[in-house]
């Protein structure tokens, strides 16, 4: 065979291969269960992830589990269900799900308070099994994680997090950033965007906190083939067929709480407000720390039409 044609069909036919190995794997009968739009939906972000990983040699197949992730993914084993824990992206209310799934619904989520359901330890991470079990979970499991449009998601955590009178952030974290950017280091006025967005981009990625680290570092998509990959944007709408795929009670539905109810969900429209606020520099620089997540789970980087014709 002529070198060129082998030179081209070769790429081509492993890349054939990896998307037969990520599709085939815990496909858990899907195509028997769900519709046929969600089933296309579905197929298109693994094939445009499986796609990004490959051409980024994201792959690291025979790798030890990195103990970050393990620590983000949580089991629950009634239901043979791992999550993968992307703050900004519904979290808690996943959290207070998996607690509901393994208490037989003996409580309300409403009941469960934001503080209380991120710090216990009835819910379990993966990373307090030890590696046989963890590789056997990850084999025989359904995994799910979602994402959420990068910039709508940093957002989100700025407001969440900086705004808000949470001890570590407001205080520790305000006082860190505060300290790099400003001469009077006892001014107490809150950190602003473009001082959080500064802070961020002087930080190498993977020692980012992880309410703004970047989704593919949290979850490591590209080595766990998660079964299904929910987007915030289609919350609902996905996080019901993830309860239909684990088999749960029919009365169990993804919440919708807030933990600040009184405000307005970040959304398009104040993204855009604070994407304002930044020098065209620092757009850029938020694109590249954040350019695998654009590239991965397809997000545009044209985030004026995308938030524009998504509200």
């Amino acid at each position: 065979m002529n070198q060129r044609v082998l030179a081209f069909l070769l790429p081509n036919f492993l890349f054939g291969l990896f998307l037969l190995g990520f599709f085939s794997k815990r496909q858990k009968n899907l195509t028997d269960t769900f519709p046929k739009n969600w089933l296309a939906i579905q197929n298109s972000r693994k094939t445009t992830l499986a796609s990004f990983c490959l051409k980024n040699n994201l792959n690291k197949p025979g790798r030890k589990l990195d103990s970050h992730v393990a620590y983000q993914l949580f089991v629950e084993h009634k239901h043979k269900f791992i999550y993968c824990e992307v703050p900004k992206v519904g979290c808690s209310n996943w959290k207070r799900t998996i607690f509901l799934l393994q208490s037989d619904l003996n409580t309300e989520a409403s009941e469960i308070e934001h503080v209380k359901i991120h710090h216990t330890t009835l819910i379990k991470r993966l990373l307090s099994y030890p590696p046989a079990l963890q590789k056997e979970f990850l084999s025989n499991y359904t995994k799910v994680m979602f994402t959420r449009h990068p910039l709508e998601r940093l957002v989100s955590a700025y407001r969440d997090k900086l705004l808000h009178s949470e001890p570590f952030y407001s205080t520790t974290v305000a006082n860190e950033i505060r300290a790099m950017f400003r001469k009077d280091t006892n001014s107490s006025e809150k950190v602003s965007f473009q001082e959080f967005v500064n802070f961020i981009i002087t930080k190498p990625p993977h020692r980012l906190d992880i309410h703004w680290k970047p989704m593919f570092l949290l979850c490591d998509p590209c080595n766990i083939h998660y079964d299904i990959l929910g987007k915030y944007e289609t919350l609902g709408w996905d996080s019901d067929h993830v309860l239909k795929a684990i088999d749960a009670p029919e009365s169990l539905q993804y919440p919708s709480l807030k933990r600040y109810s009184s405000e307005k969900r970040t959304d398009g429209d104040i993204t855009l407000e604070y994407l304002r606020q930044l020098t065209s520099k620092q757009i850029e620089k938020i694109k590249k720390l954040y350019e695998m997540d654009f590239l991965l789970f397809n997000y545009t980087t044209k985030y004026e039409d995308h938030f524009s014709l998504n509200n």
